[in-house]
């Protein structure tokens, strides 16, 4: 292992043999790492957290950290964190709770830039992307490919769904269907994330299909009942997209702190 000597690693902490550690890092006894991850200078890494492989944290993290939760009451929780996830200074990721499944989770091949904060039971998919200072409330769960630009305020239990997109400085206090972007303060909603879908190899076919069900939803003046009816009836007549119909309506029916409209 690069170890600088300066660095405090607790003698029941595992990490892997190539594990890279820089000066001044602690890292306490409940603590994995995996293969070829590089933990930069002054990071902490505490409480029962496993971090992946090719994972890179740099100066100034604190990961595993005690929930910012007044009913905590040190209970053994968790913070998992996957592969090939880029964590930028001064992150901030908690513990999980009692009060819900007991672990905050990060996927894989996420970009998350300075002073982002995942609070406790936070759940984040793979492929994000998490602008400077973003910062998710408790239980907040965040789907594959969404983008937060930087300054996103999520409030707690709020739900992200899938290739969405926030603007700078958004303020998020209910559920964002996937495929959207929305912006402002409060937040509203202005179209698809076209751009990101095409990037990510939907059809042109794809991208029309999702956005006439965007139409459906947030544009034709029906109630979401009667939207939600004819999300299905679109999904029938669309096979090509029908999967990607079919989770938006499945997440508008699962919203829980309401739909952002």
């Amino acid at each position: 292992m690069a170890i600088h000597p300066t660095a405090i690693i607790d003698p029941k902490a595992e990490l892997d043999s190539s594990v890279e550690v820089g000066a001044y890092s602690v890292i306490g006894p409940d603590v994995r790492i995996g293969a070829r991850t590089q933990v930069g200078p002054h990071v902490v890494i505490e409480g029962h957290t496993t971090i992946g492989e090719d994972n890179r944290i740099f100066q100034f993290a604190s990961l595993g950290g005690m929930p910012q939760d007044k009913k905590y009451a040190g209970e053994q929780t968790k913070l998992e964190i996957g592969d090939r996830n880029t964590i930028r200074e001064f992150c901030t990721f908690n513990l999980g709770t009692v009060q819900d499944e007991g672990v905050t989770r990060l996927g894989n091949d996420n970009w998350i830039m300075a002073y982002v904060h995942l609070a406790h039971d936070c759940q984040v998919g793979n492929n994000t992307i998490f602008a400077n200072s973003a910062q998710l409330a408790g239980h907040v769960h965040i789907g594959d490919w969404v983008i937060l630009g930087g300054f996103t305020l999520i409030h707690q239990f709020c739900r992200v769904g899938a290739h969405a997109m926030t603007g700078f400085g958004s303020h998020i206090s209910q559920d964002i269907a996937p495929f959207l972007m929305v912006s402002g303060t409060p937040a509203a909603t202005y179209g698809i994330n076209s751009e990101g879908l095409r990037r990510r190899g939907f059809t042109p076919e794809q991208i029309a299909d999702i956005r006439r069900a965007y139409k459906t939803v947030y544009r034709s003046g029906l109630s979401l009942d009667d939207a939600k009816r004819k999300l299905l009836e679109e999904a029938q007549g669309a096979p090509a997209s029908a999967d990607y119909i079919r989770q938006m309506h499945a997440f508008i029916e699962s919203a829980q702190r309401g739909l952002l409209r």
